[in-house]
């Protein structure tokens, strides 16, 4: 059945399909049609944000708890603008996302109109493609286009910019079933070679990334990694890969990781790498593995094979089923790799235990991320924007179930709070807690008006040291003494919430800590607990002092 209906509806009719129900945005007079249009279909909610770069963080962050692309719509130049760090993150984090732009009217493009930006070419180094639609009849074909783009192979942002004339423009619309992502089989050869390089190995390391997240294929690691007895190392912010609480799981490499645990990739002499890019975090610079590597490459992108490492078997294939294929066959190992695992077991729990001593003068933030794992439930989502506070998240509280976590690989700054607003939206049935520096929450602290207004019961964790505190370790670390730039002024972030709408709270020990977060829970709507730190305890492996001590 063909039907003549606008670009418009039939941008809304493609987002039925493909089941999209709600969209991020910050409205513009370039895109009126398809706002209209999306306030006629009941089953789509439009999310009115405070900046587009909170919008385009809450698709991100709905995208990575849905596995569905999120969508975020603004307008010309300066809606495109403010968006493009969500679309950058979304593409170093391999996010599936849809974003939509109003362009200048076609009459007007290349006059250097209102707002006029060639938007397609701005973001094609930022998504995974950008193209324009200009010809009404193809409506269909390049919005289709964009979501099987965004979902296939390595999911990615793809960016549509339409000029605003065409919105109201009519064309014939044919439904067409809704895109969903194929598993690509690996090659029985290459599992082959895998296999049997792996079963020379003496101390052989999986090392999972956000491709066994995007595959869903946390189930399929587990039983593989189980069947042999190698142990897991998460790659950076993808540590709900494997439950931590696993016998197999031996920590992350990121940021802040203690070294004895970085000392389990040093000593691995075979990897085993699902669905990770090796990024320049993960690998501490490029400098974590030897020379004399046996590489095992597991990635659904061709181009990433060998991109920084040349492996020794590349298996282009999705991650659940290269992972079941793997343990389907049988591996002749003639060493057993249990005490290889035990050990690195051990000094992952060794090194990331907490003693159980909350402060009542002070804050201890290993006590905070203490008190978080006892009260919160185990399927609670935590997102973090950027900041050294996160590495206390990272080496202390475990993740024991499978899509609790959204972190920016790409280190993106404020993007805790409205990432946080987009998960509780995917998952209002979980709870949700981000995580902020007072740096990265005074980029996107508009965004809780958009909670208050949405009733968003989310609760916001500020870590308030009154400064830039991962720029200011490197300064002190390379130009000690010299403070430029990151000092801040102090910041009453609790009373800020209250006149924004929100319950808010400044805490200054562990154990009022625990009281808020008690109460918070309680909450039907977002709240905010302000945690005042001691800025010389500038990251979880250094203070200050030690920093400028070293350079003397």
């Amino acid at each position: 059945m063909k039907n003549k209906i606008t670009v418009a509806a039939q941008i809304v009719e493609i987002l039925k399909r493909e089941e999209v129900h709600r969209v991020f945005s910050v409205p513009g007079e370039s895109f009126l049609d398809l706002m209209n249009e999306i306030y006629l279909e009941e089953s789509i909610d439009f999310v009115s944000c405070r900046h587009e770069g909170g919008a385009s963080f809450m698709a991100e962050g709905y995208g990575k708890i849905t596995g569905r692309p999120g969508v975020v719509m603004a307008t010309r130049g300066v809606g495109g603008s403010n968006l493009s760090i969500g679309v950058h993150t979304a593409c170093q984090d391999s996010t599936p996302m849809v974003v939509i732009l109003g362009q200048v009217e076609r009459e007007i493009r290349g006059r250097e109109g209102f707002q006029e930006v060639e938007l397609d070419q701005m973001f094609s180094h930022l998504a995974k493609c950008t193209f324009e639609l200009t010809d009404p009849n193809r409506t269909n074909e390049m919005i289709s286009r964009a979501f099987r783009a965004a979902q296939s192979g390595r999911p990615g942002p793809v960016v549509v910019s339409i000029p605003a004339d065409v919105f109201a423009e009519q064309s014939t619309y044919k439904p067409v079933p809704a895109y969903r992502p194929s598993r690509s089989l690996p090659d029985p050869e290459d599992i082959r070679k895998a296999l049997q390089l792996l079963s020379q190995s003496k101390r052989p390391l999986i090392i999972a990334g956000g491709g066994i997240i995007r595959s869903n294929a946390e189930r399929a690691l587990q039983l593989f990694a189980e069947k042999t007895n190698i142990p897991v190392i998460a790659s950076f912010r993808r540590h709900d890969v494997l439950p931590n609480n696993h016998p197999l799981y031996v920590g992350h490499s990121g940021l802040g990781t203690f070294p004895e645990i970085l000392d389990t990739m040093r000593q691995a002499d075979t990897v085993l790498a699902v669905g990770t890019r090796f990024s320049e975090i993960m690998t501490q610079s490029y400098t974590i593995f030897s020379e004399e590597l046996q590489l095992i490459h597991i990635d659904i992108e061709p181009n990433t094979l060998g991109k920084v490492y040349p492996p020794q078997v590349g298996i282009v294939a999705d991650a659940t089923q290269a992972l079941q294929t793997l343990s389907e066959r049988e591996i002749h190992s003639k060493i057993d790799w249990r005490t290889w695992a035990e050990k690195r077991r051990n000094v992952y729990e060794k090194t990331t235990a907490i003693q159980n001593l909350p402060n009542e003068d002070s804050v201890d933030i290993a006590q905070i991320i203490n008190t978080m794992q006892k009260i919160l439930p185990e399927d609670a989502i935590i997102t973090n924007d950027a900041g050294n506070f996160a590495a206390w998240l990272h080496n202390y509280y475990r993740f024991n179930k499978p899509n609790t976590y959204a972190g920016p690989t790409s280190g993106a700054m404020g993007y805790g709070l409205p990432a946080g607003i987009g998960a509780k939206m995917a998952s209002p049935d979980k709870m949700v807690v981000s995580l902020s520096g007072d740096g990265g929450f005074m980029m996107t602290v508009q965004e809780l008006e958009t909670a208050a207004r949405y009733k968003v019961p989310i609760i916001a964790l500020v870590f308030n040291n009154n400064m830039y505190g991962t720029i200011r370790m490197h300064q002190e670390k390379v130009f000690p003494h010299h403070v430029i730039g990151t000092t801040l002024n102090e910041v009453n972030f609790s009373k800020l919430a209250k006149a924004i709408g929100v319950q808010g709270e400044r805490v200054t020990n562990d154990v009022s800590f625990k009281k808020a977060l008690e109460n918070a829970l309680k909450l039907k709507g977002p709240s905010v607990i302000e945690i005042m730190c001691n800025p010389e305890k500038i990251s979880v492996l250094s203070s200050i002092s030690s920093l400028q001590n070293k350079t003397k």
